[in-house]
């Protein structure tokens, strides 16, 4: 599955969701997009899923013509070792999530 990180996820994350192409908003040219350009311009570029931890992108997206899925994550914090134990919940998810859906991977 072709992964974008979003600017609020570490990069670091990527290293953790092995078997999957994972890119970062910085890398994939898409940096300072305001709402909606991430979403619009990562399926154009041919992404399947998008990874954040913006909650507020359910209010800022209509996903129902999206070939692109969200999944937001929701740790305590930013910080890799609050987001790490979401790993096993997120990759599970990844094998069965459908284009436009958007899903909360909750501690």
């Amino acid at each position: 599955m072709r992964v974008l990180l979003d600017e609020c996820v570490p990069a670091r994350l990527g290293r953790y969701l092995a078997g999957h192409d994972r890119v970062t908003v910085p890398a994939a040219g898409l940096a300072g997009t305001k709402n909606g350009e991430p979403v619009s311009n990562a399926e154009q570029l041919g992404f399947q899923l998008l990874i954040t931890l913006d909650r507020a992108i359910v209010y800022e997206q209509n996903l129902s013509a999206r070939v692109l899925a969200i999944l937001v994550l929701r740790p305590k914090s930013s910080r890799l070792t609050d987001l790490l134990p979401l790993v096993p919940q997120c990759l599970a998810r990844m094998q069965s999530i459908s284009p436009g859906e958007l899903y909360f991977v909750n501690p």
